[in-house]
């Protein structure tokens, strides 16, 4: 019996050493375990549970400005309270912008873009819900914050254009970017990005967008930022002085008001552009925050073309203000000289056809300085006759016309200069010689742009040097300074003979100009008016009383323009206008001309020391003092 208990005693005994034996084996592994994991592997956990509490965020960089050459701020950055959504934070996003639209104004249009993105992008990625929100508004979403899942408040910044229309066509504007403009730059995809889509804001958008930072922020487990950590504001853009004058801008600006129209004011000595101004235009900050339909819809259907910028997208036949350059090409090639005189009776007979001057009756006997200043269309016939098309081609080209001059504006077209090989080049036909006389007097194949008149006439004022318009004075440290203009290959004494009949054009009495004339002493402009026709009245109109104005239609009407320089004693600045369906020149577009010439000159802006061009940042606002 007391054997039996003894095995049953080793036996519970040897089953307890071996349970002992387990049990403290399980309790070495498990705190060898615990070792390596609090010890041994310590900071690789350490590093995962900060990254599951830390989050790196891109930061979009703050967008170079733009100023004028005075230091007038024409384009800002300026504080924008929005409210962005990030869908992997909510179980609905409808539920969401339920939610939200309970605090701030929704619209429908807005909830169906958000739901749209939120469908098609990243769950992480952020959407923006609102924007340019009042501070009440911001504070009421910031408030709620706890109670809104996936909803964020955030104060970023906005593009803002301090003058509206006034600088559309050439600072134009950013908007959002799209599917195809993303690439591989990571800082596209932030919500609300915008990039420049139009005028200067797209030509140097690469200096302008800068380079993106990043913060470092600590979020709770439902993503909410608890503190930021760390930040790198990165790379601010590069600001740009442009060489425009504000003052003059908004001021032709007004003075076009009204009408379809461009004007350009360029210094004939160093090629800055004062004013570049087009109308109408449309307001660039609607684009910043996205145009309504209501307003794009308007914008297309406008006769006017509100967004074209006719200054340098527009081409127009030059009509007689092309003259001088038919003149200086007759010259040139030895086929008149200034003391040639032509007999004007009214029309001439060419090629089976009778030929009009603008004036019934006609001039009588001209020579080449009065049919300028009477702008005399059987002179200018006469002299394309001799001249040839591709004489008068070459003569055009060396001022300026036919081409682009790819100045920092990329909607800039290149107007047309017709030759014989470019008509058979481009409409498989020889040239016609009633063609040439077309062109002699600006009309026809022949298309400019009012940019292109302004640097014609300012070559002509400046003594035949072959000036170029710039837009640029500097983009952050880089300087623009004006280049060293080459001489045209023209003699003086054959541009002071068009140049007096400019002077006669405004400033003796049956020019055609005259009206039109500056009567401040030493601030006298030369000028020249130009008509183009549009639409050719039949002879059956004619005869049931219709006649050209204000009786045709207004897309029927001629074209208006004048192209001038001033002072006339001492030439500084060009200008160029040009008025669509204005009916004639003298009547439209030099009364325009004279009134912003005026204010040119009341201002001389080339006289008074702009802003130097300086680094990024750090522009600053010195008072106007003149030049020694």
């Amino acid at each position: 019996m007391e054997t039996k208990d003894h095995d049953r005693y080793k036996a519970f005994t040897r089953r307890t050493a071996i349970m002992s034996a387990g049990g403290m084996g399980v309790l070495a592994t498990l705190f060898g375990r615990l070792y390596y994991l609090q010890v041994v592997k310590s900071a690789e956990y350490v590093g995962l549970a900060d990254d599951n509490r830390m989050s790196m965020e891109l930061l979009a960089p703050l967008r170079g400005r733009i100023f004028d050459r005075f230091g007038v701020e024409l384009a800002a950055n300026t504080k924008n309270f929005r409210v962005v959504l990030i869908p992997e934070q909510t179980e609905s996003v409808e539920m969401s912008l339920d939610d939200l639209a309970k605090i701030i104004h929704i619209s429908e249009g807005q909830r169906k873009k958000v739901l749209r993105a939120a469908a098609r992008q990243r769950k992480f990625s952020s959407i923006i819900v609102a924007e340019n929100l009042s501070w009440e508004d911001f504070a009421r979403v910031n408030i709620n914050g706890p109670s809104l899942a996936g909803i964020k408040p955030d104060a970023g910044v906005s593009r803002y254009y301090p003058f509206g229309p006034d600088l559309a066509h050439v600072v134009g504007y950013v908007a959002a970017v799209n599917e195809e403009e993303i690439g591989d730059d990571p800082v596209l995809s932030l919500p609300g990005f915008r990039i420049g889509k139009s005028g200067i804001e797209r030509q140097i958008e690469n200096e302008l967008r800068g380079k993106a930072g990043s913060r470092q922020v600590e979020v709770n487990a439902y993503g909410k930022v608890k503190r930021e950590l760390s930040r790198n504001e990165g790379v601010a853009g590069q600001d740009a002085v442009l060489t425009l004058d504000m003052e003059l801008q908004s001021k032709a600006m007004q003075r076009l008001a009204g009408e379809s129209a461009a004007c350009v004011v360029m210094d004939i000595k160093t090629g800055d552009v004062l004013v570049l101004a087009s109308t109408p235009a449309y307001d660039p900050n609607d684009f910043v925050v996205g145009i309504a339909q209501e307003k794009w819809d308007g914008l297309q259907k406008d006769k006017y073309k509100p967004q074209l910028n006719k200054t340098i997208g527009g081409e127009y036949s030059p009509g007689s203000t092309f003259k001088m350059v038919t003149a200086l090409a007759a010259l040139d090639a030895g086929v008149m000289s200034p003391d040639d005189y032509v007999f004007c009776s009214g029309s001439m007979y060419f090629g089976n056809r009778t030929w009009n001057c603008w004036k019934k009756g006609g001039h009588g006997a001209l020579s080449m300085k009065n049919a300028v200043k009477h702008s005399c269309d059987i002179f200018f016939y006469e002299a394309a006759k001799r001249t040839g098309i591709d004489n008068i081609e070459k003569m055009a080209r060396r001022f300026g016309l036919g081409s682009a001059y790819d100045f920092g504006m990329p909607e800039e077209k290149a107007g047309l200069v017709p030759s014989k090989g470019w008509k058979i080049a481009n409409r498989g036909e020889s040239w016609q010689q009633g063609e040439t006389l077309n062109t002699g007097i600006g009309q026809g194949f022949l298309l400019t742009t009012p940019v292109q008149l302004a640097a014609m006439t300012a070559r002509l004022a400046n003594g035949g040097f072959a000036v170029k318009p710039r837009i640029f004075r500097s983009v952050g440290s880089d300087v623009y300074p004006s280049e060293e203009s080459a001489r045209i290959n023209v003699p003086q004494r054959h541009l002071d003979v068009v140049l007096a009949g400019m002077n006669g054009v405004s400033n003796e009495p049956g020019g055609t100009a005259y009206g039109s004339r500056i009567w401040d002493k030493g601030m006298e402009l030369a000028g020249k008016t130009g008509t183009v026709q549009v639409y050719s009245i039949s002879k059956a109109e004619r005869l049931a009383g219709i006649r050209k104005g204000e009786q045709l239609p207004w897309k029927l009407r001629d074209h208006a323009w004048f192209v001038a320089f001033a002072p006339v004693s001492n030439p500084r600045y060009a200008i160029s206008v040009f008025v669509e369906h204005g009916i004639s020149g003298s009547r439209a577009a030099a009364p325009v001309a004279r009134d912003i010439m005026h204010e040119v000159l009341l201002k001389d802006p080339a006289r008074i020391m702009a802003i130097p061009p300086v680094a990024s940042g750090q522009i600053v606002r010195p008072a106007l003092t003149r030049e020694s």
